[in-house]
């Protein structure tokens, strides 16, 4: 069963890499290869969340291992923008901090491990997709848009001022996909921690809950997190260019 089932999913991620392939879509073999490591990394992570779990407070320092795994992606995803690496984690950990801290101090959630590390994952996994969205359609735009803001620096205004239509466009893109999926949650998709609290036992109202919880903390999240990133790129004098 383990055989097939690992078959299985390299069929399914050889299918969409064959897909992206004939229609030259340039990301190459990334589907199988991502789908392994994340293989691989769920195994690891799965004996770890033994220990984790049986030892709450060890939570913290596993929780400090996904900040600083999300933004050292993220930050490998903005590097058109100066200092991009430093900009992506402290939005990571600031939206994700704020979040997390404002859920649990209202209770929102049970304070044990196994909430805690649930709401955690998924909130700071959000925030790193916002970090990425939001730094790289600042840095396209502005690169698209150098002209106006040479313009805008010229007349004496500061950076901040110079970027201020690319710093909220960026920051309105980046949360869409997540506003399109709140708001669709229940009639288009069911959310995978309500499906997750499901499956783990728990009566459809609590589940319904948690996911409630998850989704506003992920709004918070990734509107902080856009906003820190673009608003320490738009301090910097430096003209982006394609």
């Amino acid at each position: 069963m383990t055989v097939w089932f690992a078959l299985g999913l390299l069929v399914v991620a050889a299918a969409t890499a064959a897909v992206a392939r004939t229609f030259r879509i340039p990301i190459g073999w990334q589907p199988v290869v991502a789908l392994a490591r994340a293989a691989l990394q769920l195994t690891i992570i799965a004996l770890l969340l033994k220990g984790v779990l049986s030892a709450p407070a060890t939570a913290a320092a596993f929780i400090a291992l996904m900040l600083l795994t999300a933004s050292t992606v993220a930050g490998g995803r903005i590097r058109a923008v100066p200092h991009g690496r430093r900009h992506a984690a402290t939005g990571v950990v600031v939206g994700a901090g704020v979040a997390l801290g404002t859920a649990l101090a209202l209770h929102l959630v049970p304070l044990d491990a196994r909430h805690v590390i649930a709401l955690s994952s998924i909130v700071i996994g959000n925030a790193m997709s916002a970090s990425t969205l939001a730094g790289r359609r600042f840095a396209q735009d502005a690169a698209a848009r150098r002209g106006e803001v040479e313009g805008w620096l010229a007349l004496g205004a500061t950076p901040r001022r110079a970027y201020d239509d690319i710093l909220r466009a960026a920051v309105a893109e980046s949360l869409l996909p997540n506003l399109d999926q709140t708001r669709a949650t229940g009639l288009v998709t069911l959310p995978g921690a309500f499906v997750g609290a499901l499956f783990a036992g728990a009566p459809p109202a609590e589940a319904a809950r948690f996911q409630l919880v998850v989704l506003a903390s992920i709004g918070l999240a990734m509107l902080v997190t856009a906003l820190v990133v673009t608003l320490q790129a738009a301090r910097s004098p430096h003209v982006f260019v394609e």
